[in-house]
């Protein structure tokens, strides 16, 4: 804080401010402070900076940076920035569990749009999410609402339920999702409503939004499962990034590879066995592993195939590397290339991802670190540790 006080005085009083040994946190807090000191000008300076520069570190803190910008009115391109990846990968701002403490006006600039990428069912059932969570002490059953309840959410929703396509929501839908809470809806919405299923030749005059525009060509399903329980794309782009040794981190529309999951602890086992069952003779492999009871997520990148024939024995890699990954209270990743190349990879019968200084041996307890033949220390504390999760993934090209 002492720091952008400085920066801001030299601002005020000189004119002058330098982004130089500035990082992208640091940057977003003096723009919160410059908000509200009323300095528009560097406001818009420091806006324009992250989003053209450090549009990744933006997409990495997205649920803070969109809760954050809908809070403050003169962040009026980040909102914009925010709500064009939210609307086409809402599930980053409706799954999150910070959801229900959304700013209104967030919210409705989601709904309202054309093209946000959700069923409209979904949209109806998100906001009564919302609408419940701010009336709390509500029994979970409509049913048992009172009519003060019905009217206490209906007041807090007023502003959103305008937006939502309800003649774009199946009958079923509408009979399952919207029936239950149909006394937040006017008498003669619902009538209307009614009326296109039982005599859809029948004239209404409730105004009939357009149903959004889907891109289904371009986004995947909600039911498909997530391609990992560890990481998410932004960190795929970022080892993406490390794996081609490029100095700007790929959008996670660019991402040249597919990741391949050969392998996940949970569902095929912690054990060496499963390891090299799974993973033998494979290439160019992505290992990430959660650590138990923290938010750390480490891993490695081997471009060379593991070999279960060559038991206690080093495989020269120049290209391999370990990591650490920016995650919840952890803001910034740490990538360790190796150092010592002749050592890089080691095989064993007792272990099977072995970077030599990071190991999984054969339990999910049974977890290792210690810095010797990578460049730099990804953890602070040596020795061992436990896992709750691990994944291995195959990378090959687009």
């Amino acid at each position: 804080m002492e720091m952008i006080i400085m920066l801001l005085l030299r601002y005020i009083y000189g004119g002058v401010f330098s982004l130089e040994n500035l990082d992208a946190s640091s940057t977003f807090d003096i723009m919160l402070v410059a908000c509200d000191l009323l300095l528009e000008e560097l406001v818009k300076h420091l806006e324009t900076h992250l989003i053209e520069v450090e549009a990744h570190w933006l997409r990495s803190h997205f649920a803070y940076v969109y809760k954050t910008s809908f809070k403050i009115n003169k962040l009026q391109e980040l909102q914009k920035w925010c709500n064009n990846i939210a609307i086409k990968y809402p599930n980053i701002i409706f799954d999150s569990e910070d959801f229900t403490s959304l700013q209104e006006n967030a919210l409705i600039s989601l709904i309202k749009r054309d093209d946000l990428q959700l069923k409209e069912v979904e949209v109806w059932n998100y906001v009564i999410k919302w609408g419940v969570a701010k009336n709390p002490g509500l029994p979970s059953n409509p049913e048992n609402w009172s009519q003060e309840n019905f009217q206490n959410v209906k007041t807090t929703l007023k502003n959103c339920l305008p937006h939502i396509r309800y003649f774009q929501i199946p009958g079923e839908d509408v009979v399952d999702s919207v029936r239950p809470y149909k006394k937040l809806l006017e008498k003669n919405l619902w009538k209307d409503l009614s009326n296109k299923f039982m005599a859809p030749n029948k004239q209404i005059s409730s105004t009939v939004l357009p149903p959004r525009i889907i891109l289904k060509s371009t986004l995947p399903t909600r039911t498909i499962e997530p391609f990992s329980t560890v990481i998410t794309e932004e960190h795929k782009a970022e080892i993406a990034t490390w794996i081609d040794k490029k100095t700007e981190t790929y959008d996670i529309a660019n991402i040249p590879y597919e990741f391949k999951l050969l392998l996940r602890g949970t569902r095929d086992g912690f054990s060496s066995d499963s390891f090299w069952k799974l993973c033998d003779k494979q290439l160019n492999t992505v290992t990430v592993m959660k650590v138990k009871d923290t938010d750390e997520i480490l891993g490695g990148y081997n471009p060379l195939a593991w070999d279960k024939s060559k038991y206690y024995t080093y495989t020269r890699c120049e290209n391999s590397f370990i990591f650490s990954l920016k995650n919840g209270t952890i803001k910034l990743s740490i990538l360790s290339r190796v150092q010592n190349p002749a050592q890089a990879i080691y095989s064993r019968d007792d272990s099977g991802v072995n970077f030599d200084d990071l190991i999984i041996f054969n339990d999910k307890d049974e977890c290792t670190y210690g810095k010797n033949s990578y460049e730099k220390q990804i953890r602070d504390v040596e020795g061992r540790f436990s896992i709750n999760e691990y994944e291995i993934f195959q990378i090959h090209d687009k």
